[in-house]
């Protein structure tokens, strides 16, 4: 969803201030901001953020959201209220807009807070996901690339083929 074609790479680690502020790596936060530093916070999985540029994100959920609704009113989801209602929880409380202040640094909101599991004073890890920026829990990052590097080959050679 990032609007560059340069693929944001890197693993730095980070700490969380008592105000619950990282500062970011300025060569992945120049890649990825754009007008005025917005950008949109999102909860990836339990323990991991993700930081996209804002206008490309809601560019795609805009879309998203739209055939969402274009398929409720055609009748196309009756019998799918949970997950319709699913869906609207989550899309509730999945993402942020948030601004860069000086230096990359921004300021984890109180919900995600919670769900990235760091006290302040505690170590992130500021991770290049090639289209975003992610923010994780050192122990879940180390358990997630431990249990993803073995397929590293496999997806590097399927995508660049």
């Amino acid at each position: 969803m990032a609007e560059t074609t340069e693929l944001i790479l890197g693993e730095n680690a980070r700490t969380l201030d008592d105000r619950y502020r990282v500062s970011l790596p300025s060569e992945l936060v120049d890649q990825l901001a754009a007008d005025k530093g917005a950008c949109i916070l999102a909860k990836e999985q339990y323990g991991c953020l993700s930081l996209w540029n804002a206008d490309a994100w809601q560019a795609k959920q805009d879309e998203g959201v739209a055939l969402v609704a274009s398929k409720i009113q055609a009748g196309r989801l009756e019998g799918r209220l949970l997950e319709v209602q699913l869906l609207g929880r989550l899309l509730s409380t999945r993402q942020t807009q948030i601004k860069l202040a000086g230096r990359g640094r921004i300021v984890l909101p109180e919900g995600f807070r919670e769900f990235l599991a760091v006290e302040p004073g505690g170590t992130v890890m500021i991770i290049g996901a090639a289209v975003c920026i992610e923010i994780w829990h050192p122990e879940r990052w180390q358990q997630h690339i431990a249990e993803q590097m073995p397929e590293f080959r496999q997806v590097f050679d399927q995508l660049s083929a």
